[in-house]
């Protein structure tokens, strides 16, 4: 804390909790100001509904070119000056850029993949089995299925996963050097604009070669390979980071682990849910800046002040959610913000949901003596990424 004002982000001393001083200031203090690590001190919203305010409210804009807005790192604030996608973007630019997106990514479509996710699922459990014990289920299961899945669905070769899953882990990394980042994504960008070049000369049916089909001549390959870049990288790091840490709190909780295993198909999307509510992978919130005043929690915002919508402590919201801090596969907890809300809130929601459900329904039916190989306190979170979870995973039967 420095003059007051506490530093953000906090450390987690529970790996499935949120920092406990975000609690408190949930409970006294729901709007208050933070210092992050550029030494600007933006507003840190902390209860459900107004988080579910800021994301909603159109004084409040998601332009990261924008003065004031709270980027997570320099290595972050460096990327997004190189590459920007539609996440950061406001009104009718963000709206064409995700219109030309929805449509592969309707329910309807997520639910056909959901036989290929299951035969990727098992394959990858087959294998499991038939392989040494311990194991580490992260290279070994939890980053190949959605990796695997965004692959097919974007046009981009399974064969290349090494390469973009390396760049990611700088991408996303909080403590990267800028130059690191900005090295990343230029070489992601390259090869991914490559690619879309040799789509546009001969096309499958993936969205790359459809963007490039129907946008090259309108937007750059570039801009195609950004918008590709973003769906790659967050299509298979979130889904994999909510395999694993799903799996260590369901461990952790083994009666809840029973009711998973022996769960039907309804019980299973309720468990999504809830792992999605509990855990909060995208625990260093989401990022805004006032392009108004207004008031929110008793407290003046004026135009130009950054905003941080806390989501992992909104969805520990009591007001909200029974007993937050328990973990309840039965909660009725779809009105969670981990997708987060709004005009922004995640374009491959259902994707993720039709891959948790598959793997939460599988894994732990087909290998139900899955348990850690190592005690859990020795186990190293991944507190220095944007998006949280665990680095390696150990496990055996």
């Amino acid at each position: 804390m420095t003059d007051g004002v506490p530093a953000f982000p906090m450390t987690r001393r529970c790996p499935f909790d949120p920092p406990a001083e975000l609690g408190e200031l949930q409970r006294d203090e729901p709007v208050s100001r933070v210092k992050l690590w550029n030494g600007s001190t933006p507003w840190l919203v902390t209860r459900f509904e107004d988080v579910r305010t800021i994301l909603r409210d159109p004084r409040v804009s998601a332009d990261s070119d924008r003065p004031g807005y709270p980027h997570q790192s320099a290595a972050s604030a460096a990327r997004r000056n190189r590459v920007k996608s539609f996440i950061n973007m406001d009104g009718a630019e963000h709206a064409a850029q995700r219109k030309l997106l929805t449509g592969d990514f309707l329910v309807k479509k997520m639910e056909a993949l959901r036989p290929a996710i299951q035969r990727i699922v098992d394959d990858l459990i087959d294998d499991l089995l038939a392989g040494p014990r311990p194991v580490d289920l992260v290279p070994a299961f939890a980053l190949p299925l959605p990796s695997l899945v965004i692959c097919e669905l974007l046009g981009v070769p399974y064969e290349e996963r090494e390469f973009f899953q390396d760049i990611t882990k700088v991408m996303i990394s909080m403590d990267a050097a800028p130059e690191e980042a900005v090295k990343a994504t230029d070489e992601l960008l390259a090869y991914l604009s490559r690619l879309v070049e040799k789509k546009a000369a001969s096309p499958g049916d993936d969205v790359l070669s459809r963007l490039a089909v129907s946008q090259l001549g309108t937007m750059t390959a570039e801009q195609i390979a950004g918008m590709g870049q973003l769906l790659l990288v967050a299509g298979h790091e979130t889904t994999a980071n909510m395999i694993a840490l799903g799996t260590v709190a369901l461990l952790e909780n083994p009666a809840q682990l029973d009711l998973v295993r022996s769960g039907d198909a309804e019980l299973l999307r309720s468990a999504v849910e809830e792992l999605l509510r509990y855990l909060n992978i995208t625990h260093s919130g989401r990022r805004r800046v006032a392009v108004e005043d207004f008031e929110l929690g008793g407290q003046v915002i004026h135009a130009g002040d950054g905003i941080i919508g806390a989501s992992d402590i909104a969805n520990r919201d009591d007001s909200v959610f029974e007993t937050p801090d328990e973990l309840d596969v039965t909660r009725g907890a779809r009105h969670h913000v981990a997708f987060g809300y709004g005009v922004h809130q995640c374009l491959g929601q259902t994707l993720a949901r039709v891959e948790l459900q598959v793997v939460y329904g599988t894994l732990y039916r087909r290998i139900p003596s899955l348990r850690l190989a190592v005690p859990v306190e020795e186990l190293e979170f991944k507190n220095d990424m944007l998006v949280y979870g665990v680095h390696s995973l150990p496990v055996t039967w």
